[in-house]
């Protein structure tokens, strides 16, 4: 596999501190989730609204301004994904996401972290984010906190949870559909990995 060029070898980049603080929030967001009588569900529902709206903002940066690195190239889908499995488990474990929805998309996320660890394990070169898997992944970090609003004390929380299916349904449409392009991408990539030339057969 070719080397990573110099730049690409940065950890300390200011796409990778945004991710990190993105990351950093995690534990706010649980440490609001499990307060008791749902008092701050609302302010929780908030906070998991903003991190999902922002999941563009790390690569844009890192192409923006340059900062484009292997740290990065993990750490921003990891973000991601730790954000949506921690969404995911602790709503539906409180109650305030239907199950169906839950189970799905952490069925999904399993089935494509499985397969990025295999072809790494297998030696395969490192795979990409997909658009539509990134797609997928923000209209459900848009519809868990409307779930999670739904279930809170604000007035307008019947809205909230009909928004949260508005944007549940597409996002898991979105997110299955990349699941169809990460499995050629991953036949490509490991059979590059085998090739004695690294190039493809």
């Amino acid at each position: 596999m070719p080397a990573a060029a110099p730049g690409e070898r940065r950890v300390l980049t200011i796409p990778n501190a945004f991710s990190a603080a993105r990351l950093a929030c995690v534990p706010i967001f649980v440490a609001l989730l499990v307060q008791p009588d749902r008092r701050d569900w609302f302010p929780a529902a908030v906070l998991l609204g903003a991190l999902g709206a922002t999941d563009w903002v790390d690569g844009f940066l890192a192409r923006r301004l340059g900062q484009v690195s292997t740290v990065g190239k993990v750490l921003d889908p990891a973000a991601d994904r730790l954000l949506l499995v921690t969404a995911a488990v602790g709503t539906v474990a409180l109650g305030a996401v239907p199950v169906v929805v839950a189970a799905v998309a952490l069925a999904r996320e399993a089935v494509v972290a499985g397969g990025f660890l295999y072809v790494a394990a297998a030696g395969g070169r490192r795979m990409d984010v997909h658009l539509v898997g990134k797609a997928g992944a923000f209209g459900l970090m848009c519809a868990l906190p409307l779930f999670l609003a739904g279930h809170s004390a604000v007035g307008w929380h019947p809205a909230a949870e009909i928004l949260g299916w508005v944007f549940a349904v597409p996002a898991l449409v979105l997110a299955w559909a990349s699941v169809t392009i990460y499995v050629p991408a991953a036949r490509r990539a490991l059979a590059e990995s085998r090739s004695p030339e690294g190039s493809p057969t």
